[in-house]
């Protein structure tokens, strides 16, 4: 038999195989603080930008019944959280296709605005999830300064251009100004979680405080359809499902192993405070 004829033979066996295949829940991993500015180092960040590619594989799959949103964070950019929760739902509308989010260690803050993106929510009964609410934190560095006799000067056309400055005394009206847009930024969560959980949501706990519940106790109250796993859940939905796991782009330093290295003074002082930041955001949690 010419070789030709071999891979002849071979073709309908080919595509018998593929037609055999059963359906497919892909999922996406959405671990990490979200931030729009990650470092080159950073392990696992998310944002729009560096999530598209594995959103775009996990909708785009030709056997697909449904999509799984994996999701791990803290929170982080309140821009990034919505845009991310906007391409989701996009793309779900787009394919006609359900989007299951599954909570895993802590869905908190923006973590929670990515896990309401989806159609259903489930988390294991000991995640930590919620913290609908708003913050931001900074250091008031300005007895630094006098302390070693540094003087510091900055020039500005624009009564409230260096609102807050760190290096200048805290102003009322600036603490004042910071309030107001934090209650706007939290009535855009409010919104959204109410727009996405509707009638689900309890009525008689505030929900809405910044606090944190077990995966159980957000079940009681709406904020999470139910208990369970990636696994038991799609293992009782969808029986004769394959799982397939998107993974979004990860820098290139931590591509190629190096996450943890840094060649200049400059880039160890900015790993360090970005590591920093990002322990700070998961130690809220005890993680």
């Amino acid at each position: 038999m010419s070789v030709t004829d071999k891979i002849a033979a071979r073709l309908p066996k080919i595509v018998a195989d593929r037609a055999d295949r059963g359906p497919v829940v892909a999922a996406v991993r959405l671990h990490g603080v979200i931030t729009p500015t990650p470092t080159p180092m950073a392990r696992n960040t998310i944002n729009v930008q560096n999530v598209e590619s594995a959103l775009t594989r996990a909708f785009d799959h030709d056997r697909l019944v449904a999509v799984a949103l994996l999701v791990n964070s803290p929170g982080g950019a309140p821009t990034q959280s919505a845009l991310v929760a906007e391409r989701i739902r996009e793309l779900a509308a787009k394919k006609r296709v359900p989007v299951l989010a599954f909570c895993e260690d802590v869905a908190a803050s923006g973590g929670y605005w990515l896990a309401c993106a989806a159609d259903e929510i489930y988390a294991h009964g000991t995640s930590l999830v919620g913290s609908i609410g708003v913050v931001s934190a900074g250091f008031g560095l300005n007895g630094l300064l006098e302390r070693h006799g540094v003087e510091r000067r900055v020039y500005t056309a624009g009564e409230h251009k260096v609102r807050l400055d760190p290096f200048k005394p805290e102003k009322p009206e600036d603490v004042e100004w910071l309030s107001g847009l934090h209650q706007d930024l939290h009535g855009q969560f409010v919104d959204w979680v109410k727009q996405r959980r509707g009638g689900k949501l309890a009525t008689d706990t505030d929900l809405f405080s910044g606090e944190v519940w077990t995966g159980a106790k957000a079940a009681e109250l709406g904020l999470v359809d139910g208990v369970g796993t990636l696994r038991s859940v799609v293992a009782k939905r969808y029986p004769d499902a394959d799982v397939s796991i998107a993974e979004p782009r990860r820098p290139l330093l931590a591509r190629l192993g190096l996450a943890g290295s840094a060649t200049r003074s400059g880039d160890l002082v900015l790993e360090g405070l970005a590591a920093l930041e990002e322990r700070a955001r998961w130690s809220r949690f005890g993680l």
